[in-house]
């Protein structure tokens, strides 16, 4: 159902303070995580070979996983270093997943080890560079990482959902675009000399720009396999260049979303915006998020049900409008992904 042989943000950083190990189920596989001696991540099955106890119980111990249930230590490998009183030549190790620390995210590969590609790890324009700033995220969702991926695909759901911020009839008015180029789906709608919505007015603001004027607007979307959705956003003052406006006439940026599969029917979904206007204003930042938290959040109800509808009537035949080609193209990947693994 999902590619396991690819890279998916497992958390942040943050996450991985202090002595707690962090247990998480990624791909329908239950994994912990935490930092060894060096400060790198390790990331092991979160299975203790001694009683099954969930290592994700214990603690991190001079670099090393400490089991809550009886002190059985596992080193970063996943081959058992100590334990009280016992020989640990006796026990098996236990499953070790490739697991890195890369632009602000702690990624994970739930598939072969040996498979594992540093190369395939995504490039991120704005990761680390002072010219940008960035907030954001996580939501668990109970949903199918599909549907997750149709509703950052296709935003035509704007003008109805997110109705006191981001939405406006204007979408509904323009067709989107929808492009296939290699694994890559690309969706985008272009709007001209319209309101700005009220989240947008508050970007205005920020950039110093009157938010009571027409604008220009638009909505670029990419995926990428297994699961990730880049989406360029903005306005600019209309008649000044739409998305090729010079920046001291618009407020721009890119919705950065991360789905990585809990199971078939949940979801960690982590979200954000990255910004290249007034980047030095953390509480910019700070309005942003907290405006972006809400907006996402108005997704969970309706993403919930419809993932309960759709189990409560599996038999019924969903249509599919030329709205819904983002979603539909990047599940054709999906599945064409999926059954290579399955034929390897």
């Amino acid at each position: 159902m999902f590619p396991k042989n690819a890279w998916y943000v497992a958390c942040t950083p943050d996450e991985l303070a202090g002595d707690k190990p962090l247990g998480r189920r990624i791909c329908d596989e239950a994994i912990v995580f935490f930092r060894g001696a060096d400060g790198a991540v390790a990331a092991l099955e979160d299975f203790c070979p001694h009683r099954g106890a969930p290592l994700s119980l214990g603690r991190v111990f001079d670099g090393t996983l400490q089991c809550g249930y009886h002190g059985l230590r596992m080193g970063c490998e996943g081959t058992v270093v100590a334990m009280p009183g016992q020989r640990t030549s006796v026990f098996p190790a236990i499953r070790r997943y490739a697991a890195v620390e890369h632009h602000g995210f702690v990624w994970v590969w739930p598939g072969r080890i040996e498979d594992a590609d540093p190369a395939a790890l995504p490039q991120l324009e704005w990761a680390g560079r002072p010219d940008w700033a960035y907030g954001g995220g996580m939501y668990h969702v109970n949903c199918d990482y599909r549907l997750m991926i149709d509703n950052l695909m296709d935003l035509t759901h704007e003008t109805y959902v997110h109705a006191g911020s981001i939405g406006q009839k204007e979408i509904d008015e323009v067709a989107p675009q929808t492009r296939v180029e290699g694994d890559e789906v690309i969706t985008e709608r272009r709007m001209f000399d319209i309101p700005a919505p009220p989240f947008w007015q508050m970007a205005l603001r920020g950039m110093g720009l009157p938010d009571d004027r027409p604008v220009d607007r638009w909505q670029i979307c990419r995926f990428t396999p297994p699961s990730q959705v880049m989406i360029e956003v903005g306005v600019a003052l209309a008649g000044q260049g739409g998305h090729e406006a010079d920046p001291a006439v618009k407020a721009s940026s890119i919705v950065v979303d991360f789905i990585t599969p809990e199971t078939e029917r949940s979801i960690w979904y982590f979200w954000g915006m990255a910004r290249r206007f007034k980047p030095e204003d953390p509480a910019l930042t700070d309005s942003i998020r907290e405006g972006q938290r809400k907006i996402f959040g108005e997704d969970l109800q309706m993403l919930e049900r419809q993932q309960q509808n759709l189990e409560a009537w599996p038999e019924r035949r969903l249509m599919k409008l030329n709205i819904d080609a983002g979603g539909t193209f990047s599940r054709r990947v999906l599945e064409r992904l999926v059954a290579q693994e399955q034929a390897a």
